[in-house]
């Protein structure tokens, strides 16, 4: 849960009273939505939760600074291969990057864990995915996954396990981070890789055992109720235009189209891996006049890291502003709302009318390389174009 755990315990209050929590090594709690607090009514609402976790001695519980919880649960090691994870936000799918089975569910089902520890879940049918070849230079797994959902459509993939197969050991656990973040983008209930060697070598860098989690994957004559296939080579730098995440073209189609706001981050793509790339090419440059450049990393970690590598500079330098790691503009709930007729070309997940705080703007969504060549130019720009 997030910062609607507060919602979740007021709907509980009584029975929370009477019973207390199932177990409390169960439930991960991350503020992270609108932090700082905006308002008064934020602020209460994390007040609540932080006396619920004091009251009910809440061990996995991350206050405001610490990141994203989607980033949160795979960074501390929290999701892991053969788990099942339910989140009250509909991109904890992005836990198929380890293995995981995720999906978001609502307030109430959340209630119910807290209280009983259960709840049920309709099997999904499976729909496989084979990737082959390699992404060229300038192409990233946001274009990937954008490429994808353009041509399965929002709804291609409703209440279905999504499955990537083929040559996946050319995407790092970051890559398939975002690849599975987006999943939901498409209907699916899940997105996953199968975990091998590039998901154990991820792990036990962050200090997790072998022997602490069960590696599942697909049987050799599993059955799927749709089969795709994609040739990374043919991938090319695309956005996703107003207003659904499916409207996807290539940046050739919309280039020149002029923007305001850029963001680079969010649990989509907030990572050191993502920011590289965008230093990469804005290092010694200015952003546009007109445009305003927004950091958001998906964690502290990713802050810290970002600043010893010199990161963080690279960016003031050329003129951005860096937000504290949560989800901020991207829910237009806090930080960097649009005005109307402004449009903002975003690393993030979602771009429907009125995501990111006005209905009158429009929110074009790429790659952290789409958008920090687009920041320098002021309009929408091939990043192949100003990589050296």
């Amino acid at each position: 849960m997030h910062d609607n755990a507060a919602a979740i315990i007021k709907k509980i209050q009584p029975e929370l009273n009477e019973y207390g929590v199932y177990n409390t090594d169960l439930p991960v709690i991350v503020l992270d939505h609108v932090i700082p607090a905006s308002d008064e009514k934020t602020a209460l609402n994390h007040k609540i939760i932080r006396e619920f976790v004091s009251k009910y001695k809440i061990k996995n519980f991350f206050d405001i600074g610490a990141g994203v919880c989607h980033q949160i649960m795979i960074e501390k090691g929290l999701a892991l291969p053969g788990k099942l994870i339910l989140g009250s936000d509909s991109h904890t799918c992005s836990y198929g990057a380890v293995g995981a089975f995720s999906t978001g569910i609502d307030r109430t089902e959340a209630a119910a864990l807290l209280l009983t520890g259960e709840t049920w879940l309709k099997i999904p049918h499976s729909i496989k995915i084979t990737l082959k070849g390699r992404l060229t230079e300038g192409v990233y797994a946001k274009d990937l996954i954008l490429t994808i959902i353009g041509e399965i459509s929002a709804s291609g993939a409703d209440y279905c396990s999504v499955e990537f197969h083929g040559d996946v050991n050319q995407l790092t656990v970051d890559d398939r981070f975002t690849v599975a973040n987006m999943g939901v983008e498409m209907g699916a209930k899940n997105a996953v890789f199968p975990p091998d060697e590039i998901t154990e070598k991820y792990l036990s860098s962050i200090g997790v055992k072998k022997q602490s989690y069960k590696k599942i994957i697909p049987d050799e004559d599993a059955e799927y109720v749709k089969e795709f296939n994609y040739n990374l080579d043919d991938v090319e730098p695309v956005v996703s235009t107003p207003h659904s995440v499916d409207n996807v073209k290539p940046v050739s189609k919309v280039e020149g189209v002029e923007i305001h706001q850029c963001l680079i981050g969010t649990c989509t793509n907030g990572r050191l891996s993502d920011f590289r790339v965008a230093a990469s090419i804005l290092k010694g440059k200015k952003i546009h006049p007109n445009v305003r450049l927004l950091i958001l990393p998906s964690s502290q970690y990713v802050m810290r890291e970002s600043i010893r590598e010199g990161l963080m500079d690279v960016f003031l330098s050329a003129g951005a502003v860096i937000l504290p790691p949560g989800c901020g503009p991207c829910l237009g709930a806090h930080q960097g709302v649009l005005a109307p007729g402004e449009r903002c070309l975003s690393t993030s997940n979602r771009n429907f009318k009125g995501r990111m705080g006005c209905k009158d703007a429009e929110i074009y969504l790429g790659s952290p390389a789409t958008v920090a060549a687009s920041a320098l130019k002021g309009v929408i720009t091939d990043p192949r174009s100003v990589m050296k």
